[in-house]
Parts: C-alpha cells; structure tokens; sequence
C-alpha cells in the first residue's frame, strides 16, 4: 500500500496536466486495487489485535488501521484528480460509473452513464 497510494497520486497528475484520458482511468482501476488491499490488511490486523495474550498489540494494530487508511485516502484523491482529468478532457462527468467508465467500453457513454443509444 506505501507503494501504490503515492505512486498513484503521482500517476493522476500527469493526466491532469497532459489531458491523457487513458492514464487517468488507469488511477481509478488502481484505487479499486488499493482498497481490496487496505481490506486484506484490516483483517490481518483484526487477528493479531483480538488476541488477548498480548494487549500491546492492540494500540499498535490500530495505529497501523489508521495508517492503512490514510494511504487509502490518497488513493481516493488521486482517483478523484483523473476524474476531474476527464471531464475536463471528454467534458463528462464519471465519478460513480465505476467500471463502465473506467474501461475502454465507456468510450461512447454520456454523461448520465449510458450508452448513447440505450434512451
């Protein structure tokens, strides 16, 4: 996760300034990646910080929840960056169409997410 959050960040400012609509939705897909990998760690703090024999663990373990969830939140940004890359490029708006937008087949959706012919 320390790698991906700033690496995404770094990644949805290229974007933005260059106007690169295939970069930017290549961010949003990685904030799908990051949060399945802030969940995964969730759970493997969940098992050392319930165990009773060791109650030190407890104050580190949500220390790194806290952490994880920080890196999370970077992400977050960074996708809502090459959001906003997008509209300003395709003057579409895609924040919630989740994969429709972010894969090559939201190519021909408009603004409501739908398909042009699809009304």
């Amino acid at each position: 996760m320390a790698d991906l959050a700033p690496a995404m960040v770094k990644d949805a400012l290229g974007p933005f300034v260059h106007q690169k609509v295939d970069q930017a939705r290549r961010v949003c897909r990685q904030d799908e990646e990051l949060d399945k990998r802030r969940d995964q760690k969730f759970r493997e703090l969940l098992t050392y910080i319930d165990d009773i024999n060791y109650p030190d663990t407890v104050e580190r373990g949500i220390l790194l929840v806290i952490g994880y969830r920080h890196l999370e939140r970077m992400g977050d940004h960074a996708s809502n960056i090459s959001e906003n890359a997008v509209f300003l490029v395709e003057g579409r708006i895609g924040r919630h169409q989740q994969q429709k937008w972010w894969g090559n087949e939201g190519a021909d959706l408009n603004q409501k997410g739908e398909r042009a012919n699809e009304r």
